[in-house]
């Protein structure tokens, strides 16, 4: 650690308690103290500069300290900050909600915000409950959801996740939901394509809904790309085939878009590459741009109008967070649509997809690396211990730990899910810097699998 950055490191170690991190790790792993940032880049106290491979979580699409981005949040900051958004409205919020309702999927028209991610999901499955409730169909309260899933870390949101890891602990505490092997196309047999191999898994989903539609509120899935769960992919027909099923069941589809949406997967919102309009669609991390916490819930009339009655029923939707709809992520939000309107963003993003999955996949080569897999902006590279067979090496190992050191002090900021690199990039990235990502991610394959 270089004399720059030990203060602060010291400061934060005394009080600051870090998200998904074992801390007893920064006894060996360094914390790094960022001072500010610039494009795809991040510098430290020292000077240090790291490429920020990962979108810092997933967020940043534009860059840091995005020019456009920064004059309409100081703009608004001259203006209004924050005002509660129950009974008292502002611009940005109107604003924001119509745009957003021009680029969604064709019939999500209403708009309701949170804070974050999670909380979109509570919003979401809330709001399915609460519809069946406010029609009649109180038996309709359980949710249906996908192997390898994440949606978050709040109760209800973990308990349709179904990542052990950050589950199993908290079991007691969460709801009991319906949980149907995924689509994950790394689980096809040799020769079957994503399409055949994700159509022949539906045939769990509809078993389930068969099974389950009289109690089931809603099915959530996160469409194209199970991220937290290693970046497991599969093909849209999955989703195609799930819209018509729901429908059939009558059970909602809630479209977990928090971090697939805006431009991640070659598509503005990932639903579209198959065609599809979810009942409910998380929105959050790159809605503004990766600048201020913000999410949103996009829904249809329908179900709005079910909660549309004399507050004497009490079929209100009394949902709040104090933040909802602030101003200054509002106008962060809109920037950043604006950005994508005016810069032609998905069809720049092909040409830096084409390139990025070009150069992983001569990864494919190595020893220790049984697939490498796309979609749009985010490719994953699959670590194994033996190629032959898939299998994975023993997670205690934590090989990806290697790997995230070594990028470090090769100044990229990579941060492995267990045994899967991947790459997410902000938008702003060069096709120089993706070989840099690339080249730096070799070497930690070989670092981490020499043993």
């Amino acid at each position: 650690m270089t004399c720059a950055n030990a203060p602060y490191v010291a400061r934060d170690l005394a009080h600051v308690w870090h998200p998904c991190t074992q801390m007893k790790d920064h006894e060996q792993v360094p914390l790094i103290p960022i001072r500010r940032g610039s494009g795809a880049w991040l510098e430290d106290y020292a000077g240090k500069r790291y490429l920020d491979a990962v979108s810092s979580w997933w967020v940043n699409l534009f860059g840091h300290a995005n020019p456009r981005i920064n004059a309409a949040v100081r703009a608004q900051l001259e203006t209004l900050e924050q005002v509660i958004l129950a009974g008292f409205t502002h611009e940005p919020v109107i604003a924001l909600s119509e745009e957003l309702v021009a680029v969604a999927p064709p019939g999500l028209t209403r708009c309701f915000y949170a804070d974050n991610g999670s909380s979109a999901v509570e919003v979401a499955m809330k709001m399915s409950f609460h519809y069946w409730r406010n029609v009649g169909r109180t038996d309709k309260r359980r949710f249906i959801t996908l192997t390898n899933s994440y949606h978050g870390e709040t109760l209800g949101a973990l308990a349709v996740g179904n990542v052990e890891l950050y589950k199993e602990i908290y079991r007691p505490l969460l709801m009991d939901v319906i949980t149907v092997p995924s689509p994950d196309c790394y689980q096809r047999a040799a020769g079957t394509t994503w399409a055949e191999h994700s159509r022949a898994q539906f045939v769990h989903m509809e078993a389930a809904l068969a099974r389950h539609a009289h109690e089931a509120a809603a099915v959530i899935v996160e469409p194209l790309v199970q991220c937290a769960g290693g970046m497991r992919m599969y093909d849209p027909v999955y989703l195609t085939l799930l819209r018509e099923a729901c429908d059939r069941h009558r059970v909602h589809l809630i479209a977990d878009e928090i971090a697939v949406g805006f431009g991640r997967t070659g598509t503005l919102f990932a639903c579209e590459q198959a065609g599809i309009r979810p009942d409910l669609m998380c929105l959050s991390k790159g809605l503004t741009g990766g600048y201020l916490p913000l999410s949103v819930v996009m829904t249809t009339e329908p179900l709005y109008a079910a909660f549309y009655d004399e507050y004497v029923k009490l079929n209100a939707f009394l949902h709040s967070h104090s933040f909802t709809g602030n101003p200054l992520a509002c106008a962060a939000a809109r920037a950043t649509l604006a950005i994508f309107r005016e810069d032609r963003v998905l069809e720049r993003n092909r040409a830096l997809a084409a390139h990025l999955g070009a150069r992983a996949r001569e990864l494919e080569e190595h020893p220790h690396v049984a697939e490498v897999r796309q979609r749009g902006m985010i490719v994953a590279i699959e670590m194994v211990q033996d190629k032959t067979r898939r299998r994975p090496y023993p997670w205690q190992e934590r090989r990806g730990l290697t790997i995230y050191r070594h990028a470090l002090e090769r100044g990229v900021l990579l941060r492995p899910v267990g045994n899967v690199v991947y790459f997410m990039p902000p938008y702003v990235v060069t096709p120089q810097e993706i070989d840099l990502m690339v080249e730096v991610a070799r070497e930690g394959l070989g670092l981490a699998t020499c043993a």
